[in-house]
C-alpha cells in the first residue's frame, strides 16, 4: 500500500445454532465471493476508507477483483492500523486528506471509476460540535459530488445512515418511511442524500444512496465520541465493569455484522437498476439494549455483571428496524452472520487486542456526546 500525505497523487471463533431469541443463525464467514459483485478491474475510491466500515469495504472490494482501491481519509476517526494488513498490496493507496479540501479530492478522484463516500463525523460528535459535523457531513458530501461529476466517475455511492429516519413511526421501516432525524448528524446525512439524488435528477449522474442501520464487528470504535454501544459494552465487561444502559434499555437497533455490510455495499458497484435508488441496508430484526447487554455478558462469560441504568442520552432514537426488501430484490443480498455469533467473535477480537483491558477502558467515554469527549 502506498501512502500520500495529502497533495497530488500518482496515477469466528465459535458457531452457535441459535441466537438469543432461539432463532437459527448462520456462522461468521467473512468477506465471501459472489459472482454478481465482480468488479472486473474497476478503480475504486473509498472516502473514509481507513475507518471501521470503510476498511472492511476496502478488503471486500479487493476480494471482488478491483484493480485499484484508493482511500481518502484524514485519520480523525480512521487509523492506519485498520489498513496495515494491506501495506504490501500495490493495489491499495492511501491519501491522507480531507474531503473538504479541493486538492485532496482531485488527487483522490484521478482516473477513478466508482466512488464510495463514507467519510463523516459521527452522531455523538454532532451533539457537541454541530457546525463541524454539518460542514463535513453535508457540505463535504456536496463537495465530493461536485468533484466526482467533474472527474466523470461511472457511479457515486453515498453511504448514509438509518439515523436520517429518527424513531420508527411504523415497523419495519421501508425507504418511504418519513425522515425526521433527531440529531444534526442525521440531518447532515439526510442533506447528503438529497444532494446525491439531486445530482441524479438534475445532471443524470449515476448516484446510489444506501442507508446502513447499525453495523458492528472487528475494528469498531469503542473510544471517544466515535465509540458505539456494542464495543463500549464489551470493553466494560472485559474490564470487569457493569455495562451502562442509557434509559430503560427497551430502545432497539437493527444490527448487521460488518462483513455483511461490506458485502452488500460491494454489490452496489455494478448492480443493474441501482442508479437513482435509495436503499435500506439492515437485517430486518431488532435487538433491545437490554438484550444486547445480555448477549455480550454471555459471550464474555460475565453474566454476573448486570447493567446499570442511567439517564437517557439526548437525541436518542427509540426504535430502528429496517425493511431490507428493496435491497434484497435489487441485489439478492442476504445477511449471513447471526447476532450472537457476531457478538462472540467481537468479544474474542477485543480479548486479543494489543491494548490491555484497563488501557481500553481508559479510552471509553461513557457520556461521549459531551464536549471534550474525544480522546
Amino acid at each position: 500500500m502506498s501512502e500520500t500525505p495529502g497533495g497530488p497523487h500518482p496515477s469466528g471463533r465459535r458457531t452457535q445454532r441459535h441466537d438469543h431469541r432461539g432463532r437459527s443463525v448462520r456462522p461468521v464467514t467473512g468477506h465471501e465471493q459472489n459472482p454478481a459483485a465482480d468488479l472486473g478491474g474497476s478503480r475504486v475510491l473509498v472516502t473514509g476508507g481507513a475507518g471501521f466500515i470503510g476498511s472492511h469495504l476496502v478488503d471486500t472490494l479487493l476480494a471482488r477483483g478491483a484493480a485499484q482501491v484508493r482511500v481518502l481519509d484524514n485519520l480523525v476517526n480512521g487509523t492506519r492500523e485498520n489498513l496495515a494488513h494491506l501495506d504490501d498490496n500495490p493495489s491499495v493507496s492511501l491519501i491522507t486528506g480531507d474531503v473538504r479540501d479541493r486538492a485532496a479530492r482531485d488527487a483522490a478522484l484521478t482516473d477513478i471509476d466508482i466512488v464510495y463516500h463514507l467519510a463523516c463525523l459521527g452522531v455523538r460528535h454532532s451533539l457537541h460540535d454541530p457546525v463541524e459535523n454539518h460542514l463535513v457531513n453535508a457540505s463535504g458530501s456536496l463537495d465530493m459530488l461536485i468533484s466526482a461529476r467533474e472527474h466523470v466517475v461511472d457511479r457515486f455511492i453515498y453511504v448514509s445512515t438509518s439515523e436520517v429516519f429518527g424513531t420508527a413511526q411504523y415497523a419495519p421501516m421501508d425507504e418511504q418511511h418519513p425522515t425526521w432525524p433527531e440529531t444534526v448528524y442525521g440531518g447532515g446525512k439526510l442533506a447528503g442524500e438529497a444532494y446525491a439524488r439531486a445530482f441524479y435528477r438534475t445532471y443524470g449522474m449515476d448516484t446510489v444512496v444506501v442507508r446502513p442501520f447499525n453495523t458492528y464487528g472487528p475494528r469498531s470504535h469503542f473510544e471517544g465520541d466515535s465509540g458505539e454501544v456494542l464495543p463500549r459494552t464489551i470493553v466494560r465487561l472485559l474490564a470487569g465493569h457493569r455495562p451502562l444502559i442509557f434509559g430503560d434499555g427497551e430502545q432497539t437497533r437493527d444490527f448487521m455484522h460488518v462483513s455483511d455490510t461490506a458485502n452488500a455495499l460491494a454489490l452496489l458497484a455494478k448492480a443493474s437498476g441501482a442508479a437513482g435508488q435509495t436503499l435500506n441496508l439492515g437485517s430486518g430484526t431488532e435487538v433491545t439494549m437490554n438484550e444486547l447487554c445480555a448477549a455480550v455478558a454471555l459471550a464474555a462469560r460475565r453474566p454476573d455483571l448486570t447493567p446499570e441504568h442511567v439517564e437517557a442520552r439526548p437525541g436518542d432514537v427509540r426504535r430502528l428496524i429496517g425493511d431490507p426488501t428493496r435491497m434484497r430484490t435489487l441485489t439478492g443480498f442476504e445477511p449471513r452472520v447471526g447476532f450472537d455469533d457476531g457478538v462472540a467473535q467481537l468479544v474474542d477480537w477485543f480479548s486479543n487486542n494489543r491494548q490491555t483491558r484497563s488501557e481500553m477502558l481508559d479510552r471509553v467515554a461513557d457520556r461521549n456526546w459531551l464536549t471534550g469527549a474525544v480522546t
